[in-house]
C-alpha cells in the first residue's frame, strides 16, 4: 500500500444527459482523470487489458483455430535485414507463446530421467532473443526434417532431428553387436570426412576453418587444424586423407617464420602432434618437424624465474610474456611436460626435459596452495603464483592437475612428488571444490573465491571424470573412480538439459531444495564450442567399466553436434545458443581439436578394441595426442 502522501483518489461524475456536448465533456473528464492517475497505476490497468485480451482469445476456439490454420509462425518483417522469425507463435489452442524448441517429431529424444525429460518437453526458451537473418526451412512434401539456413549456409539436419526417422532408424539398428560398433565406427568417420571436406575447400594449409561463410581464420599460419588431425585421421584408417596432409608437411610447412606463437598452444597441438604422428606411423618426417619446432620454442624458458614467457617469435628466437601482464597462466607452464620430456627421450637430448621439470620442481615447493589447489597465474620474473585466493578446475588451471597425473604414467610411476602433489590435489578438490545440486543431487565441481564457493562449473572441468578413471586404472585409491562415475553423470547432464542436447561453455548449477532444474545457464555462457572434454571422459570411462550407457551417452550427443553444428557444405561451426534449437546461431569457426580431440575421442569411445592405443601403453596428452608409456626400467 502507498503511504498516505503518495495516494491519488479519482472521483467520476456520471450524468443522465445524453447530448453530444456532455457526452464530449466526459470523454475529456475521462482523459484528465486518467492523466491524473500515476505511471504504476496506469501501467496496471493496461497489464490487466492485456490479460483480459489474452484470456479472450484463449477461451474463443474457432478464432485460435483459423490462426492456426493459416499458420503456425507469424513472421515479421524488419527494415533492411528481410524477413525474420522474431514475432509470437500461435500454438496451444490460440495462446500466445514465444518462441519455442522444435515438437518431440524434429528433435532428437529428450535426455535424462523421466521427471526431467517431461520438464524439459514443457520448456521453452522465450527469454531468448532471437537472431537476425536466420530462418527455418521445411521441405514441401513434409517428410524431411528442418534444416536451418544462416545466410546461405546451410545447417545440415542428420537422423536425430527427426524423431519418426529415428524410431525408424532404432529399428533397423543392427542387432549383432559387432554391427552395431561398426555403424558407429564409420558414423564418426563419415562425420570426419565431412569436417575435412570443408577444410580441404575452403582452409587448406591454414590454422582454423570457418565453414559458415567458407573461408578460413589464422591464428600462427601453421595449418593448425591439419597437424592437430594427423593421428586422429591415422587412427580411423583414413589413408587417402592422412597421405594428402603427409604431403602438405611434407613440401609446405615451415617453421622458419617471423611470427609469435603461444607456447603452450603450439606445444599441445603442433609438438604433441607430430610425436604422436610419429610414434603411430614410424615416419621419421614427423620427428625431425618435431625437432624443428621443439628447438624454436626453447627461448621461452629464457626468463628470470625459469618459469616460461607464454610467447615466443619462432623465427627471430625471442620470447616474451602478454602486453598486458608479466604472468603467464599456471596450467599452460605445467601442461607442456609430456611433449618436451618425449622430445628428449627420443632425440637423447636432455635439455628439453630439464627445462620443463625445473617449472614442476618449483610449482611443487611454492606457497600459495589450498589443500594441493594451485591459483591461476605465475610471475616470469620473480617465479611466484599471484591472484592468490582462487581456485578452479577450469580455464587457467585445469591441465595442471591432468599432467601430475600423466607425468607419472609416462615416466613409469617412479616419480613420486608428482604423484603426491597429484594425490593432495584430489583430496583438496573432494574437500573444498565438490557439491551437489537439486534436485537431481548430481555432484560438481566448483571454484573458491578468497574462502566464498561459487557453483559455476566450466566444461572444461568435464576432463576430470576421465583423469580420475585413469589414476584408479593405475592403481590409485577406488575412491577416485567412483567420484569419477558420478562426475560423468554431471557432464552428461550438462548436456542432456539443454534443449539441443549439446552443453554450454560454462554452468552454474543450483543447490537450494525445491530448484526446478539444476543448471542455470547466463546469456554470454550459451555457446559450444565442439569441446572435447565429455567425450574423452566418456571414453575412459567406457574401457575402464565396458558400461554401455557411455557408449549411448556419446551417441546422444554425436547425433546432437550432427543436427546443431553440421554446415552442408562441409564442416562443423560452434554455435552461440545451447537453449534454442531453432536458432543455435553459428559463429563460424570450427576449432582445430574438433578434429584432433573430439572426434576422435568419439572413435575411441564407440571402439569395442582394447589394443587401439591401448592405455597401458600410451598415455594421451591434453590434445588427445597418445604418447608412448616409457618402460619402468629406464
Amino acid at each position: 500500500m502507498l503511504p498516505p502522501s503518495r495516494r491519488d483518489f479519482v472521483s467520476l461524475t456520471v450524468t443522465e444527459s445524453g447530448s453530444y456536448t456532455n457526452g464530449k465533456q466526459r470523454r475529456q473528464s475521462c482523459w484528465r482523470k486518467w492523466k491524473q492517475l500515476s505511471r504504476l497505476q496506469r501501467s496496471l490497468i493496461l497489464f490487466l487489458l492485456v490479460l483480459l485480451l489474452i484470456g479472450g482469445i484463449a477461451t474463443y476456439p474457432s478464432l485460435s483455430g483459423h490462426w492456426g490454420a493459416l499458420s503456425d509462425t507469424a513472421v515479421g518483417e524488419k527494415s533492411g535485414e528481410g524477413k525474420q522469425p522474431f514475432v509470437i507463435e500461435l500454438k496451444n489452442q490460440g495462446r500466445l507463446l514465444l518462441p519455442e524448441p522444435p515438437s518431440e517429431k524434429r528433435i532428437p529424444h529428450k535426455r535424462g530421467p523421466p521427471v526431467l525429460r517431461s520438464r524439459l518437453q514443457s520448456k521453452g526458451n522465450g527469454s531468448e532473443p532471437l537472431v537476425a537473418g536466420v530462418k527455418n526451412v521445411e521441405e514441401e512434401d513434409g517428410n524431411k526434417p528442418l534444416v536451418n539456413s544462416w545466410r546461405g549456409a546451410v545447417i545440415e539436419a542428420e537422423q536425430g532431428t527427426d524423431l519418426d526417422a529415428k524410431r525408424k532408424d532404432k529399428a533397423t539398428e543392427p542387432t549383432d553387436p559387432s554391427a552395431l560398433v561398426e555403424s558407429r565406427l564409420e558414423a564418426v568417420r563419415e562425420a570426419f570426412r565431412h569436417a575435412w571436406k570443408g577444410y580441404k575447400d575452403f582452409a587448406w594449409g591454414h590454422d582454423e576453418l570457418k565453414p559458415v561463410s567458407k573461408s578460413y581464420s589464422e591464428w600462427f599460419g601453421l595449418g593448425l587444424t591439419l597437424i592437430d588431425a594427423l593421428d586422429t585421421m591415422w587412427i580411423l584408417g583414413l589413408k587417402n586423407e592422412f597421405q594428402e596432409a603427409r604431403e602438405w608437411v611434407a613440401k609446405e610447412l615451415s617453421f622458419n617464420k617471423n611470427v609469435d606463437v603461444n607456447l603452450f598452444e603450439s606445444t599441445i597441438r603442433i609438438l604433441g602432434g607430430l610425436l604422436s604422428t610419429y610414434h603411430l606411423t614410424g615416419d621419421a618426417l614427423f620427428l625431425e618437424k618435431a625437432k624443428d619446432i621443439g628447438s624454436r620454442l626453447m627461448p621461452a624458458f629464457s626468463t628470470p624465474s625459469k618459469i616460461p614467457y607464454s610467447d615466443v617469435n619462432i623465427g627471430k628466437g625471442t620470447a616474451h610474456p602478454p602486453r598486458w601482464t608479466s604472468d603467464s597462466t599456471v596450467a599452460e607452464v605445467t601442461s607442456i611436460q609430456l611433449e618436451f620430456r618425449e622430445l628428449s627421450h627420443l632425440t637423447g637430448d636432455p635439455k628439453y626435459q630439464a627445462a620443463v621439470m625445473e617449472v614442476m620442481r618449483q610449482v611443487h615447493k611454492l606457497e600459495g596452495k589450498r589443500d594441493g589447489l594451485v591459483p591461476m597465474f605465475i610471475n616470469t620474473n620473480n617465479g611466484q603464483f599471484t591472484h592468490l585466493g582462487i581456485y578452479t578446475l577450469g580455464a587457467r588451471a585445469d591441465s595442471y592437475y591432468e599432467y601430475l597425473l600423466k607425468q607419472w604414467i609416462q615416466g613409469g610411476k617412479k616419480e613420486t612428488e608428482l604423484l603426491e602433489d597429484y594425490l593432495q590435489a584430489v583430496e583438496g578438490i573432494k574437500k573444498n571444490l565438490v557439491r551437489k545440486s537439486s534436485p537431481l543431487n548430481l555432484s560438481f565441481v566448483g571454484e573458491l573465491s578468497h574462502g566464498l564457493f561459487s557453483p559455476k562449473m566450466d566444461h572444461l572441468v568435464c576432463f576430470l571424470p576421465g583423469t580420475l578413471a585413469l589414476g584408479a586404472h593405475h592403481g590409485l585409491d577406488a575412491e577416485h573412480m567412483e567420484l569419477a562415475k558420478q562426475l560423468m553423470e554431471t557432464c552428461y547432464q550438462m548436456y542432456a538439459q539443454m534443449e539441443t542436447g549439446l552443453a554450454p561453455e560454462i554452468v552454474h548449477f543450483n543447490t537450494q531444495m525445491g530448484s526446478a532444474q539444476d543448471v542455470d545457464v547466463k546469456l554470454a555462457d550459451r555457446h559450444n564450442l565442439l569441446r572435447p572434454e565429455t567425450v574423452e571422459s566418456l571414453f575412459y570411462l567406457y574401457r575402464f567399466t565396458k558400461d554401455k550407457k557411455y557408449q549411448n551417452w556419446g551417441w546422444e550427443i554425436l547425433q546432437s553436434f550432427n543436427t546443431y553444428t553440421r554446415v552442408e557444405t562441409g564442416g562443423y561451426t560452434s554455435i552461440n545458443n545451447v537453449r534454442d534449437p531453432k536458432n543455435p546461431s553459428p559463429r563460424d569457426k570450427m576449432e582445430s581439436f574438433f578434429l584432433g580431440e573430439t572426434l576422435k575421442y568419439f572413435f575411441l569411445l564407440f571402439s569395442d578394441n582394447p589394443n587401439l592405443i591401448s592405455l597401458d601403453k600410451y598415455v594421451f596428452n591434453t590434445e588427445a595426442h597418445p604418447l608412448p608409456i616409457w618402460p619402468q626400467a629406464e
